[in-house]
């Protein structure tokens, strides 16, 4: 849960409100608020950010029945990318998780916040998936998202992983906001050219969208 409050941050009420809405809204296969946060967490830390209007059909699938309420969901939706990048800058970040039933009580799960970020990274994809192809600082950078991700069965490996340990997979969730904040300052560092971005937009596969993605299914809530 939440342990500080920053002003630009979501309170938990506020995103109890999201969270029910993204849940009475959802259609198999769709985000939930863990992979809401995941997926503007990619696209604040990667190459180039995405306009409201782009990444929105990722979150929101119908109009709303009721304006007001829609306006009160996208205000939410709104406050929840701005506080991504302002909680990134005074070491407060924390991945919203999502809660699965367990036989010995409920566990902490980074399925959906995973599946959320590689969404964001397909937003980008053309940057994306020529640098982790030239330069091996980009993934090894990723490695702990990687991990949980292959973990989750988020990311398909050619090889075969061992599952994590509990002592692993919770020490990858513990680096998570390191990790972050070094791949947003290796896209500063390495700003793409104007080449790169020209040939990425191109190369940018019309099949990188979000109903291609196989669904996932989750219980429980989602937390900060």
């Amino acid at each position: 849960m939440r342990t500080t409050d920053w002003p630009s941050s979501l309170t938990n009420t506020e995103l109890d409100e999201l969270d029910t809405f993204l849940r009475t809204a959802a259609k198999e296969g769709d985000l939930l608020l863990d992979g809401v946060h995941g997926l503007l967490t990619a696209l604040i830390v990667g190459p180039e950010p995405a306009p409201p209007d782009e990444w929105l059909p990722e979150v929101l699938h119908a109009p709303f029945a009721d304006p007001q309420q829609g306006e009160r969901v996208l205000a939410l939706l709104a406050k929840l990318n701005d506080s991504i990048g302002a909680e990134l800058d005074v070491d407060a970040y924390e991945p919203i998780l999502g809660e699965l039933d367990d036989i010995e009580g409920p566990t902490l799960s980074a399925a959906g916040w995973c599946e959320g970020f590689s969404r964001g990274i397909d937003l980008r994809a053309g940057f994306w998936e020529h640098r982790l192809a030239e330069d091996v600082e980009l993934i090894e950078l990723l490695g702990p998202i990687m991990a949980l991700a292959v973990d989750e069965g988020v990311l398909a490996s050619d090889a075969e992983f061992e599952k994590l340990s509990d002592e692993e997979y919770e020490a990858c969730l513990q680096r998570l906001p390191e990790v972050l904040l070094s791949v947003a300052r290796y896209w500063h560092e390495k700003a793409p050219s104007e080449d790169e971005r020209r040939a990425a937009h191109e190369r940018q596969p019309e099949e990188a969208r979000t109903e291609n993605k196989p669904p996932r299914q989750r219980d429980g809530h989602s937390l900060h």
